[in-house]
Protein backbone atom coordinates (compact mmCIF):
# COMPACT_ATOMS: atom_id res chain seq x y z
CA UNK A 1 0.00 0.00 0.00
CA UNK A 2 3.21 2.77 -0.16
CA UNK A 3 2.41 3.59 -3.26
CA UNK A 4 -1.17 4.16 -3.00
CA UNK A 5 -0.45 6.05 0.48
CA UNK A 6 2.34 8.28 -1.03
CA UNK A 7 0.18 8.87 -4.11
CA UNK A 8 -2.64 10.77 -2.20
CA UNK A 9 0.32 13.22 -1.63
CA UNK A 10 -0.18 13.92 1.98
CA UNK A 11 2.12 17.07 2.44
CA UNK A 12 -0.29 19.24 -0.02
CA UNK A 13 -3.27 18.66 1.31
CA UNK A 14 -3.58 21.09 3.69
CA UNK A 15 -4.15 23.45 0.61
CA UNK A 16 -7.34 22.31 0.84
CA UNK A 17 -8.53 23.22 4.24
CA UNK A 18 -6.87 26.78 3.41
CA UNK A 19 -9.23 27.26 0.42
CA UNK A 20 -11.92 26.18 2.14
CA UNK A 21 -11.11 28.54 5.23
CA UNK A 22 -11.78 31.55 2.84
CA UNK A 23 -14.71 29.82 1.35
CA UNK A 24 -16.37 29.53 5.11
CA UNK A 25 -15.06 33.77 5.66
CA UNK A 26 -17.37 34.80 2.71
CA UNK A 27 -19.98 32.73 4.07
CA UNK A 28 -19.83 34.31 7.78
CA UNK A 29 -19.42 37.57 6.20
CA UNK A 30 -22.99 37.46 4.90
CA UNK A 31 -24.05 36.50 8.47
CA UNK A 32 -24.75 32.85 7.69
CA UNK A 33 -24.26 30.56 10.30
CA UNK A 34 -22.23 27.58 9.28
CA UNK A 35 -23.66 24.00 10.46
CA UNK A 36 -20.95 22.09 11.19
CA UNK A 37 -21.87 18.62 10.05
CA UNK A 38 -22.25 20.78 6.39
CA UNK A 39 -18.57 22.01 7.26
CA UNK A 40 -17.30 18.60 7.44
CA UNK A 41 -19.35 17.34 4.33
CA UNK A 42 -17.40 19.69 2.38
CA UNK A 43 -13.75 19.23 3.50
CA UNK A 44 -14.65 15.54 2.76
CA UNK A 45 -15.63 16.36 -0.63
CA UNK A 46 -13.02 18.89 -0.82
CA UNK A 47 -10.49 16.71 0.36
CA UNK A 48 -11.70 13.53 -1.88
CA UNK A 49 -11.27 15.80 -4.75
CA UNK A 50 -7.27 16.97 -3.83
CA UNK A 51 -6.66 13.29 -3.26
CA UNK A 52 -8.34 11.81 -7.07
CA UNK A 53 -6.56 14.55 -8.71
CA UNK A 54 -3.44 13.94 -7.14
CA UNK A 55 -3.60 9.85 -7.42
CA UNK A 56 -5.16 9.65 -11.17
CA UNK A 57 -2.14 12.09 -12.10
CA UNK A 58 0.06 9.82 -10.66
CA UNK A 59 -1.46 6.68 -12.32
CA UNK A 60 -1.75 8.44 -15.61
CA UNK A 61 2.09 9.74 -15.12
CA UNK A 62 3.71 6.42 -14.42
CA UNK A 63 1.77 4.73 -17.50
CA UNK A 64 2.60 6.98 -19.80
CA UNK A 65 6.33 7.08 -18.48
CA UNK A 66 6.63 10.83 -17.38
CA UNK A 67 7.18 9.54 -13.91
CA UNK A 68 10.27 7.06 -15.18
CA UNK A 69 12.14 10.25 -16.31
CA UNK A 70 11.44 13.03 -13.63
CA UNK A 71 14.18 14.46 -11.78
CA UNK A 72 12.15 14.80 -8.52
CA UNK A 73 12.04 17.34 -6.24
CA UNK A 74 9.90 17.74 -3.18
CA UNK A 75 7.21 19.73 -4.96
CA UNK A 76 7.71 17.81 -8.33
CA UNK A 77 8.29 15.14 -10.23
CA UNK A 78 5.37 13.13 -8.51
CA UNK A 79 5.69 10.34 -5.23
CA UNK A 80 7.94 8.16 -6.95
CA UNK A 81 6.02 4.99 -5.29
CA UNK A 82 4.66 3.85 -8.80
CA UNK A 83 8.87 3.41 -10.43
CA UNK A 84 9.34 1.56 -7.35
CA UNK A 85 5.93 -0.41 -6.66
CA UNK A 86 4.66 -0.78 -9.92
CA UNK A 87 2.35 -3.99 -9.09
CA UNK A 88 0.22 -0.98 -7.19
CA UNK A 89 -0.77 1.02 -9.94
CA UNK A 90 -4.63 -0.65 -9.83
CA UNK A 91 -4.66 0.46 -6.42
CA UNK A 92 -3.72 4.00 -7.10
CA UNK A 93 -6.58 4.10 -9.77
CA UNK A 94 -8.89 2.57 -7.48
CA UNK A 95 -8.17 5.71 -4.78
CA UNK A 96 -8.42 8.13 -7.83
CA UNK A 97 -11.94 6.56 -8.47
CA UNK A 98 -13.25 6.12 -5.15
CA UNK A 99 -11.93 9.59 -3.98
CA UNK A 100 -13.93 10.93 -7.45
CA UNK A 101 -17.08 9.10 -6.41
CA UNK A 102 -17.07 10.52 -2.84
CA UNK A 103 -16.83 14.09 -4.09
CA UNK A 104 -19.29 13.56 -6.67
CA UNK A 105 -21.93 12.27 -3.67
CA UNK A 106 -20.63 15.08 -1.30
CA UNK A 107 -21.81 17.49 -4.21
CA UNK A 108 -25.42 15.35 -4.84
CA UNK A 109 -26.05 15.74 -0.85
CA UNK A 110 -26.14 19.38 -1.09
CA UNK A 111 -28.00 20.01 -4.37
CA UNK A 112 -30.69 18.11 -2.73
CA UNK A 113 -30.57 20.54 -0.18
CA UNK A 114 -31.40 22.85 -2.76
CA UNK A 115 -27.48 24.97 -3.41
CA UNK A 116 -28.28 24.40 -7.24
CA UNK A 117 -25.49 27.15 -7.32
CA UNK A 118 -23.08 24.43 -6.90
CA UNK A 119 -23.90 22.34 -9.86
CA UNK A 120 -21.66 24.80 -12.95
CA UNK A 121 -18.68 25.40 -10.38
CA UNK A 122 -18.83 20.96 -9.08
CA UNK A 123 -19.44 19.79 -12.74
CA UNK A 124 -16.31 22.03 -13.87
CA UNK A 125 -14.62 20.75 -11.23
CA UNK A 126 -14.97 16.88 -12.19
CA UNK A 127 -14.12 17.54 -15.81
CA UNK A 128 -10.56 19.11 -14.72
CA UNK A 129 -10.26 16.07 -11.88
CA UNK A 130 -11.06 13.52 -14.77
CA UNK A 131 -8.92 15.34 -18.03
CA UNK A 132 -6.07 17.01 -15.78
CA UNK A 133 -3.24 14.59 -16.76
CA UNK A 134 -4.01 14.34 -20.41
CA UNK A 135 -6.12 16.46 -22.60
CA UNK A 136 -5.54 19.69 -19.91
CA UNK A 137 -1.88 19.54 -20.25
CA UNK A 138 -1.64 19.70 -23.90
CA UNK A 139 -3.17 23.01 -23.81
CA UNK A 140 -0.53 25.68 -22.75
CA UNK A 141 -3.91 27.77 -21.14
CA UNK A 142 -6.03 25.47 -19.59
CA UNK A 143 -3.27 23.99 -18.18
CA UNK A 144 -2.78 27.37 -16.60
CA UNK A 145 -5.64 28.21 -15.43
CA UNK A 146 -7.12 24.64 -14.64
CA UNK A 147 -5.73 24.49 -11.14
CA UNK A 148 -6.55 27.70 -9.70
CA UNK A 149 -10.49 27.22 -11.48
CA UNK A 150 -10.34 24.28 -9.24
CA UNK A 151 -9.33 25.62 -5.70
CA UNK A 152 -9.91 28.86 -6.53
CA UNK A 153 -13.24 29.12 -7.63
CA UNK A 154 -14.50 25.52 -7.78
CA UNK A 155 -13.80 24.82 -4.15
CA UNK A 156 -13.89 28.31 -2.52
CA UNK A 157 -16.97 29.52 -4.32
CA UNK A 158 -18.46 26.06 -3.83
CA UNK A 159 -17.64 25.96 -0.58
CA UNK A 160 -19.75 29.22 -0.17
CA UNK A 161 -22.89 27.88 -2.13
CA UNK A 162 -22.96 24.87 -0.77
CA UNK A 163 -22.78 26.83 2.80
CA UNK A 164 -26.01 28.54 1.95
CA UNK A 165 -24.06 31.99 0.92
CA UNK A 166 -25.52 34.04 -2.03
CA UNK A 167 -23.93 35.56 -4.70
CA UNK A 168 -21.26 38.13 -3.65
CA UNK A 169 -18.33 40.37 -3.98
CA UNK A 170 -16.93 39.16 -1.62
CA UNK A 171 -17.42 35.05 -2.31
CA UNK A 172 -15.63 35.65 -5.82
CA UNK A 173 -13.10 38.38 -4.81
CA UNK A 174 -12.06 35.77 -2.28
CA UNK A 175 -12.21 32.95 -4.77
CA UNK A 176 -9.84 35.15 -7.01
CA UNK A 177 -6.82 35.13 -4.47
CA UNK A 178 -6.10 31.33 -4.40
CA UNK A 179 -7.06 31.19 -8.45
CA UNK A 180 -4.17 33.32 -9.47
CA UNK A 181 -1.75 31.79 -6.19
CA UNK A 182 -2.54 27.98 -7.16
CA UNK A 183 -2.01 28.69 -11.01
CA UNK A 184 1.66 29.79 -9.76
CA UNK A 185 1.69 26.82 -7.48
CA UNK A 186 1.29 24.42 -10.61
CA UNK A 187 3.42 26.57 -12.96
CA UNK A 188 6.19 26.51 -10.88
CA UNK A 189 6.35 23.22 -10.34
CA UNK A 190 6.37 22.32 -13.88
CA UNK A 191 9.54 23.78 -14.45
CA UNK A 192 11.91 21.11 -13.00
CA UNK A 193 10.03 18.44 -15.61
CA UNK A 194 10.05 20.11 -18.44
CA UNK A 195 11.64 18.10 -20.63
CA UNK A 196 10.18 14.63 -19.13
CA UNK A 197 6.80 16.38 -19.92
CA UNK A 198 7.67 17.36 -23.97
CA UNK A 199 8.68 14.07 -24.09
CA UNK A 200 5.35 12.15 -22.52
CA UNK A 201 3.19 14.47 -25.09
CA UNK A 202 2.32 17.18 -22.35
CA UNK A 203 2.44 21.11 -23.35
CA UNK A 204 1.90 23.33 -20.68
CA UNK A 205 3.01 26.72 -20.75
CA UNK A 206 6.45 26.48 -19.78
CA UNK A 207 6.94 23.93 -22.94
CA UNK A 208 4.99 26.04 -24.89
CA UNK A 209 6.30 29.40 -24.03
CA UNK A 210 9.18 29.30 -22.16
CA UNK A 211 10.26 29.49 -18.73
CA UNK A 212 11.14 33.51 -19.28
CA UNK A 213 7.37 34.00 -20.49
CA UNK A 214 6.26 31.65 -17.38
CA UNK A 215 7.90 33.98 -15.26
CA UNK A 216 6.37 36.64 -16.07
CA UNK A 217 2.84 35.02 -15.73
CA UNK A 218 3.88 34.24 -12.15
CA UNK A 219 4.66 38.09 -11.65
CA UNK A 220 1.22 38.48 -12.93
CA UNK A 221 -0.83 36.03 -11.02
CA UNK A 222 1.09 37.99 -7.50
CA UNK A 223 0.45 41.01 -8.54
CA UNK A 224 -3.63 40.38 -9.51
CA UNK A 225 -3.48 38.59 -5.92
CA UNK A 226 -2.37 41.55 -4.14
CA UNK A 227 -5.01 43.86 -6.54
CA UNK A 228 -7.86 41.17 -5.47
CA UNK A 229 -7.44 41.74 -1.78
CA UNK A 230 -6.53 45.42 -1.74
CA UNK A 231 -9.91 45.48 -4.50
CA UNK A 232 -11.80 43.79 -1.97
CA UNK A 233 -10.73 45.82 0.47
CA UNK A 234 -11.63 49.30 -1.04
CA UNK A 235 -14.83 47.91 -2.19
CA UNK A 236 -15.84 47.35 1.70
CA UNK A 237 -16.30 43.32 0.29
CA UNK A 238 -12.94 42.19 2.69
CA UNK A 239 -12.88 44.36 5.86
CA UNK A 240 -9.59 46.59 6.73
CA UNK A 241 -7.80 43.50 8.47
CA UNK A 242 -7.68 41.65 5.50
CA UNK A 243 -4.73 43.88 4.08
CA UNK A 244 -2.71 41.32 6.18
CA UNK A 245 -3.00 38.89 3.80
CA UNK A 246 -0.90 40.73 1.88
CA UNK A 247 2.19 39.66 4.29
CA UNK A 248 1.51 36.10 2.61
CA UNK A 249 2.50 37.00 -0.98
CA UNK A 250 5.64 38.03 0.58
CA UNK A 251 7.20 34.63 0.20
CA UNK A 252 5.59 34.62 -3.31
CA UNK A 253 7.86 37.24 -4.12
CA UNK A 254 10.33 35.06 -2.71
CA UNK A 255 9.47 32.48 -5.07
CA UNK A 256 9.43 34.17 -8.14
CA UNK A 257 12.90 35.87 -7.53
CA UNK A 258 14.13 32.38 -7.53
CA UNK A 259 12.18 31.23 -10.76
CA UNK A 260 14.06 34.67 -12.06
CA UNK A 261 17.69 33.92 -10.56
CA UNK A 262 17.42 29.95 -11.44
CA UNK A 263 15.13 29.42 -14.12
CA UNK A 264 13.96 25.92 -15.29
CA UNK A 265 16.86 24.86 -12.50
CA UNK A 266 14.37 25.99 -9.64
CA UNK A 267 14.31 22.53 -8.48
CA UNK A 268 17.92 22.34 -7.19
CA UNK A 269 16.91 25.19 -4.99
CA UNK A 270 13.50 23.84 -3.17
CA UNK A 271 13.49 26.48 -0.87
CA UNK A 272 12.32 29.12 -3.10
CA UNK A 273 9.74 26.46 -4.51
CA UNK A 274 8.67 25.86 -0.78
CA UNK A 275 8.16 29.77 -0.38
CA UNK A 276 5.45 29.27 -3.01
CA UNK A 277 3.68 26.51 -0.99
CA UNK A 278 3.57 28.89 1.59
CA UNK A 279 2.33 31.80 -0.51
CA UNK A 280 -0.73 29.80 -1.20
CA UNK A 281 -1.13 28.37 2.33
CA UNK A 282 -0.74 31.50 3.87
CA UNK A 283 -2.75 34.24 2.15
CA UNK A 284 -6.16 32.55 1.46
CA UNK A 285 -5.91 31.66 5.48
CA UNK A 286 -4.97 35.15 6.49
CA UNK A 287 -8.02 36.32 3.99
CA UNK A 288 -10.09 33.39 5.67
CA UNK A 289 -9.71 34.74 9.51
CA UNK A 290 -9.64 38.03 8.98
CA UNK A 291 -13.37 37.54 7.13
CA UNK A 292 -14.25 35.39 9.91
CA UNK A 293 -12.93 37.68 12.75
CA UNK A 294 -13.94 41.04 11.81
Amino acid sequence: MQAVIQSARGPFLILTPMCVLAGVGAVVEQGIAVQLTDLLLVLLGAMCAHISVNALNEYLDFRSGIDLHTQRTPFSGGSGGLPQHPQEAGGVLMLGIVTLAITILTGFYFLFQGEYGLLPLGLAGVVIIIAYTRPINRSPWLCLIAPGFGFGLAMVAGTGYALGASDSATLWLAALVPFFLVNNLLLLNQYPDIEADRAGGRRHFPIAYGVKNSTLVFALNLLATALTIVIGVALGSFPLWSLLALAGLIPGVIAWRGAVLNGADIGQHPQFMAANVVANLLTPALLGVTLIVF
